[in-house]
């Protein structure tokens, strides 16, 4: 659980940090926006005083250069209109300078009033100039949006390999840790084996020693196969076609016999046919968990119950239960490595209970409902066979 607020606290931090950096960026953009428009409007005066410089002079000479210069140069989209309600451009290009159409639908797109104009002076009097914003000022302008994209797909590539390299390093340290654990339980089991044989052979005799060791035999048993599920983790397993209510029957079997009393067992026929395409070992396990955990939230009293249904893709299993529920805000940390309600607990059941279904089954579990005090149900779909 600390793990994960820790997380969540440095995403908040990364995103105010973020935030900031975007603000920042906006302002000083706008800033240069502003300034560049300044810079056009005083050009664009420029523009003005250079046109009634060349309408004094009927020949270029010397004193005409700059003026010249200005004007040819000069690549501000601007829109002038002489006293005669003609229109007049420069900076729109070639065709649209001189496109009386073109240049009246501009001028009526805005608010001629309140529009910054220049006003001719001289032998220009009369002649409203309108200068507009540069293509250098819009790109100026549209910079913290192309930004924020850029930077937003950065981001999220860098979110998305970290990710990967996360769970890729996490799914190595499982299977490495799995594998470890099949090996370690190995040696006491092959000597436990040796001992109830002994055992066995002791007591052929005493029918009632030899119901008690059967039952230590039958965990022995259980035990083998937990260490076969651990050797299994990290390396592709088989599937087979099976009838997944006939292992919903011996799941219950089995949880029954080591459940309280008060706790009851609400399963489908096992007699009835489904058949999946399933590694046995590994949804065993996955349907164990599940139980165990309904376990734990019944706290010795209530009903544990399965169901299963089917829609044109999948087999769907229900596993309910009526104890303490679950907080919306904890259905999808539950399957996080790590989050557990347990004192004692490791987080990892839910964790490899959701990576046997979704990489080895190519199926979802989720948690289809849950309310506190009410109960909890969760869902596995599996492809149909």
């Amino acid at each position: 659980m600390e793990i994960y607020k820790q997380q969540s606290r440095w995403n908040i931090v990364l995103l105010i940090a973020g935030l900031i950096v975007l603000t920042t960026t906006v302002f000083y953009a706008n800033y240069l926006a502003q300034q560049l428009s300044e810079q056009e409007e005083k050009m664009a005066e420029l523009f003005s005083m250079s046109q009634a410089k060349i309408a004094q002079t009927e020949s270029l000479d010397a004193d005409m250069l700059i003026p010249s210069q200005i004007i040819e140069y000069f690549d501000i989209p601007v829109i002038f209109i002489d006293p005669n309600g003609t229109f007049g451009g420069r900076g729109w290009g070639e065709s649209k300078d001189t496109s009386q159409v073109f240049l009246e639908n501009k001028i009526a797109q805005i608010d001629t009033a309140n529009f910054p104009k220049i006003r001719g002076a001289g032998p220009a009097e009369g002649y409203l100039i309108f200068p507009f914003e540069s293509d250098l000022s819009k790109q100026i302008r549209f910079f913290p949006a192309v930004q924020f994209i850029l930077l937003g797909f950065f981001i999220a590539l860098g979110y998305y390999l970290f990710n990967a390299a996360r769970r890729g390093e996490q799914n190595r340290v499982w299977a490495g840790m799995a594998k470890e654990t099949a090996h370690q339980l190995g040696t006491p089991i092959s000597a436990i084996i040796a001992w109830i044989e002994f055992l066995k052979e002791s007591n052929e005799e005493r029918p009632d020693q030899l119901e008690v060791i059967g039952e230590l035999r039958s965990d022995v048993e259980r035990l083998e196969l937990i260490a076969d599920r651990f050797s299994k983790i990290g390396a592709a397993p088989e599937l087979e076609r099976s009838n997944v209510y006939q292992l919903l029957g011996d799941i219950e079997a089995y949880m029954k016999r080591r459940s309280p009393r008060k706790v009851t067992f609400d399963f489908p026929d096992p007699s009835q046919i489904k058949d999946v395409m399933i590694n046995q070992h590994l949804f065993s396990w996955v349907l164990e968990n599940l139980i165990r955990n309904s376990l734990d939230a019944l706290d010795g009293q209530g009903t544990i119950s399965a169901h299963i249904h089917e829609d044109d893709r999948s087999i769907i299993i229900d596993i309910s239960d009526t104890g303490k529920g679950i907080p919306s805000s904890k259905h999808k940390e539950v399957f996080k490595p790590g989050f557990s309600t347990k004192k004692r607990g490791w987080g990892l059941g839910l964790s490899l209970a959701k990576r046997i279904i979704q990489e080895y089954h190519k199926g979802k579990i989720f948690v289809k409902s849950s309310k506190p005090d009410e109960g909890t149900t969760f869902t596995i779909q599996l492809p149909r066979a």
